[in-house]
């Protein structure tokens, strides 16, 4: 295996969808799905093979791509296609033509609906692919038990109808058609039902749905379990309906789509090819920005150039013309039109086509990361620098958290974040010497001095950014803090307000507010939440203690060891006190055991 295989294996994401290998040539040896693109790709590569063709296959492996889609069915949709257009050499299901089965309303007077593996047929609507066939049937069965429509063949018009061809036949009889044959049934009435039908197939089954729910409840309440397990069922078989795949859609046929992302290093655009309504071709194309001054149309102009030279075979077989696109290019290309969807299923797959685009982003950011780990730190540094306004990189990062219980066990907390990673063994902890009762202002302007008088004393470094835990009042302490021992302007001071994650500047009442997914927001957080971890854990080891102290600590005789042995084996202080003499006795000896009843009588 290559070092870029091995580099491209470590970077697959935890997403639904397709893989694609290629062998040394660069042709395309197996097209694959997955509900999980990482665990399934890293499945070939990390065990034995008991099938000999799986092993040729991993042999013959020099590249990969991949395709990340929405969902395991819009996975399974690709791969029928992509197999279909290829045809790899080690895939041995769906290499003939058989495929998916699709929903067919046909045209004429009363059309019919029925399932078929053709998609072909002009002047006759169609609807799926159905991945799973049983889907499909239920989804017929369902709907013809609703609605009366024909079943039959016949070729039923105007003409047949005058002639009286046709006899009625046992549906008729059943109840289960209405005699279109003879027309007995209006064309206006029997196209409603057509019309209904097709809102379920377009996935607007909430009609559907709530009948079959109200079936259901009521063949429960008549204690008919079994028939209502069948209609359960049915019911969820229809959810996946309502999940329509726009991988492969009829309403779609020979477009491109290409989907533009960008930051201020490079742009990514996405192109995906759909063919006879799928998708049939994914590539990725990036570009290394050299100036800030190229334009978003600019860039798609050269992607769309670049792919029609590229795959110009394509062009010439397919006669694309129709193209949807997040950005229109700045250049006109001859034969082409370009639009950007709002909503539909043009929509979706350019949602699809951007979502690739930012993995390959996300992709290239984790390959950096690899290659040199010092690029991440650097650049989440830079990110807080700009972020907070601050003179140079934060590199030493401490912030202080206060906890107590109405002013009981006061401590505090001094968590060290070096190149935005925890620093565990510089923790500090502190008991608050000097502030009585619940002060969180004084408590803040005590710990902040001692934690930095300190420092100086010993020569230590000082950080380039003080985080506190709370708003204008906790950095306003802090600021008072450092001033009064000499270190302002030394230090940067900001805050961070429980509610909504806003951020505190000294001097400014108008709070920061900063992205939610930025990574300066994220490393605060994070400093945030271990102070307030490690000053918990410090309270309440505090408190812990108290509780026992006065009660067994002052005891003659009474140490760790025998106060453990008592705790282990009574449970409780509460125990310990309705415990007698001898059952005392029996865990740490006479002497000891009379004077803990001694002492605790004497305690209220």
């Amino acid at each position: 295996m290559t070092d870029d295989l091995k580099l491209k294996l470590s970077l697959l994401p935890d997403e639904p969808g397709v893989y694609r290998y290629r062998n040394k040539e660069g042709v395309i040896i197996y097209v694959g799905k997955a509900k999980n693109l990482k665990r399934r790709v890293h499945s070939y590569f990390n065990r034995e093979h008991p099938s000999v063709r799986t092993t040729m296959l991993v042999r013959n492996i020099a590249d990969l791509e991949y395709t990340v889609v929405n969902t395991e069915e819009e996975a399974l949709d690709l791969e029928n296609a992509l197999i279909k257009e290829f045809q790899p050499r080690y895939n041995v299901l769906l290499k003939d033509d058989k495929s998916y089965p699709w929903i067919c309303i046909s045209g004429g007077l009363y059309p019919r609906v029925y399932i078929t593996r053709e998609a072909r047929t002009k002047g006759d609507r169609f609807y799926g692919p159905y991945p799973r066939a049983e889907v499909a049937k239920v989804l017929i069965d369902t709907i013809r038990q609703i609605y009366p429509l024909r079943t039959c063949r016949l070729n039923v018009s105007r003409e047949t109808i005058d002639a009286d061809k046709h006899r009625l036949c046992l549906q008729y009889h059943i109840h289960r058609c209405e005699g279109c044959c003879k027309g007995l049934v209006s064309p206006e009435q029997y196209g409603e039902y057509i019309s209904e039908i097709r809102q379920i197939l377009n996935g607007d089954t909430h009609q559907l749905m709530d009948l079959l729910m109200q079936q259901m409840q009521q063949l429960a309440s008549e204690l008919r379990f079994e028939e209502a397990e069948i209609i359960k069922r049915r019911y969820k078989l229809l959810e996946h309906v309502r999940r329509r795949s726009v991988i492969v859609s009829p309403a779609i046929h020979n477009i491109d789509v290409f989907g533009l992302l960008r930051d201020e290093e490079a742009a990514w655009v996405n192109y995906m090819h759909v063919r006879g309504g799928a998708v049939v071709q994914s590539y990725t194309l990036e570009y290394r920005l050299s100036t800030h001054d190229e334009t978003d149309a600019e860039i798609m102009s050269m992607a769309i150039a670049e792919v029609r030279q590229r795959f110009a075979e394509t062009y010439r077989k397919d006669h694309v013309t129709d193209v949807t696109v997040n950005v229109v290019p700045d250049v006109e290309f001859a034969g082409l039109t370009f639009s950007i969807p709002q909503r539909g299923d043009k929509k979706k797959l350019l949602d699809i086509a951007i979502k690739n685009a930012t993995q390959r982003q996300s992709e290239r950011l984790r390959m950096m990361e690899k290659l040199n780990p010092e690029q991440r730190t650097t650049r989440t540094l830079t990110t807080i620098q700009r972020d907070l306004r601050l003179t140079g990189l934060p590199r030493h990062i401490e912030c202080f958290d206060n906890s107590n219980i109405s002013g009981a066990s006061p401590v505090a907390s001094c968590v060290v974040f070096r190149n935005a990673k925890p620093a565990k063994k510089e923790y500090r902890h502190f008991n608050i010497k000097t502030v009585e009762g619940a002060d969180d202002f004084a408590t803040m302007r005590e710990v902040v001095t001692r934690r930095y008088s300190r420092l100086e004393q010993e020569g230590e470094e000082l950080p380039q950014l003080l985080i506190v835990d709370g708003g204008k009042g906790q950095v306003t302490a802090a600021l008072e803090a450092l001033e009064a021992i000499g270190m302002h302007g030394k230090i940067a001071v900001v805050g961070i307000a429980k509610r909504l994650n806003e951020i505190y500047f000294p001097g400014d009442s108008v709070p920061l507010f900063i992205d939610k997914n930025s990574e300066t927001l994220h490393v605060i957080q994070r400093l945030r939440d271990e102070a307030h971890r490690f000053a918990i854990t410090f309270h309440r080891k505090q408190r812990s203690k108290g509780q026992l102290h006065s009660a067994l600590d002052d005891v003659p005789g009474i140490g760790p060891k025998t106060r453990t042995a008592l705790i282990k084996h009574f449970k409780s202080l509460k125990r310990i006190k309705e415990a007698s003499e001898e059952e005392l006795a029996a865990v740490i000896g006479t002497s000891k055991a009379h004077n803990l009843v001694t002492a605790l009588q004497n305690t209220p």
